[in-house]
């Protein structure tokens, strides 16, 4: 089940064509604000001086614009969806070659309803990251300089639209392997990769609870607990509180604090210095398993 929230939790910056703008405005009504622009330069500035749920392009308009702004745009905001529109003015190649030389992978055909209805399920799959941008954000923040591969491990817990939900998964993700990652955490004395899986988790929860229209099985499902009495064992193993109170007691701010205090603070040094992906003399590195994933374009059905 897919939760869409109310509300982004910042302004969409669009560069359209004029007639398109209406069309943008009354598909986002309940989902997003719209704050059209003439040009990408126009909505790189927004993007450094004010918060930006996500662009939206229009792959004529901008295919007439030269990349490299549109490359700075993917470049130096990742965290930001860049969406491209395919309107009713037929896109050239060069203009869908001028957006894959900048790097936009998001293409939404919107030239029937099912493609309005598209965009508003990927900019609501987006908005949900936003919890997982904070997190990151703070444990940076906690950590400062740390080594690459120990990124790494966080970036395999926040940074996906497919969320792993075990150590196995989360192996994968990283390319190596589940009892190599386990071994490197226990030898750093930290606690295990399941532990910041588990926080991880309850994050996205608490977030998704801050609506009062999604219910507990709701939240379940949509982190993809087999139930919700999985879930609520869950909550119960990590923090030793019920489903109900921690929907009540933990707000997003609440858990991602915890999540600092017990996962982060107390181990700045070791976190510092870990290199889960780091070789061994006289080993070879396990091939990568992960998947590069092809550029999402979606044709209405």
């Amino acid at each position: 089940m897919s939760l869409v929230p109310r509300t982004l939790p910042a302004p969409v910056v669009t560069v359209l064509d004029p007639e398109e703008r209406p069309r943008v405005d009354a598909a986002g009504v309940g989902l997003y604000r719209a704050i059209h622009r003439d040009t990408v330069a126009d909505a790189l500035e927004d993007l450094k001086h004010r918060r930006v749920s996500a662009v939206l392009l229009s792959v004529v308009r901008c295919g007439r614009q030269a990349d490299r702004r549109m490359a700075a745009v993917v470049r130096e905001f990742p965290t930001v969806p860049t969406v491209a529109l395919l309107g009713n003015e037929p896109a050239t190649a060069e203009s869908l070659l001028h957006l894959g030389n900048a790097g936009v992978t998001r293409i939404v055909d919107v030239r029937s309803p099912a493609g309005w209805h598209r965009l508003r399920e990927l900019l609501g799959s987006e908005a949900r990251l936003e919890v997982d941008r904070r997190a990151l954000a703070a444990i940076r923040a906690e950590l400062g300089d740390v080594t690459a591969d120990g990124w790494r491990f966080f970036e395999a817990l926040f940074v996906s639209s497919d969320r792993v939900g075990t150590v196995r998964e989360l192996a994968c993700r990283m390319g190596v392997l589940p009892s190599t990652l386990m071994s490197r955490f226990f030898r750093a004395r930290l606690p295990s990769p399941k532990r910041y899986l588990a926080f991880a988790r309850l994050l996205r929860a608490s977030h998704l609870f801050a609506d009062s229209g999604h219910s507990i099985a709701d939240v379940a499902n949509a982190l993809e607990y087999s139930s919700p009495q999985s879930f609520g064992r869950h909550v119960q193993t990590v923090l030793g509180i019920t489903a109900g109170e921690f929907r009540r007691t933990y707000a997003a701010d609440r858990m991602l604090e915890h999540l600092l205090a017990e996962l982060v603070r107390p181990h700045r040094r070791a976190l510092g210095t870990l290199s889960p992906l780091a070789v061994r003399p006289g080993m070879k590195a396990p091939p990568s398993t992960q998947v590069r994933r092809p550029a999402h374009f979606t044709r209405p059905s």
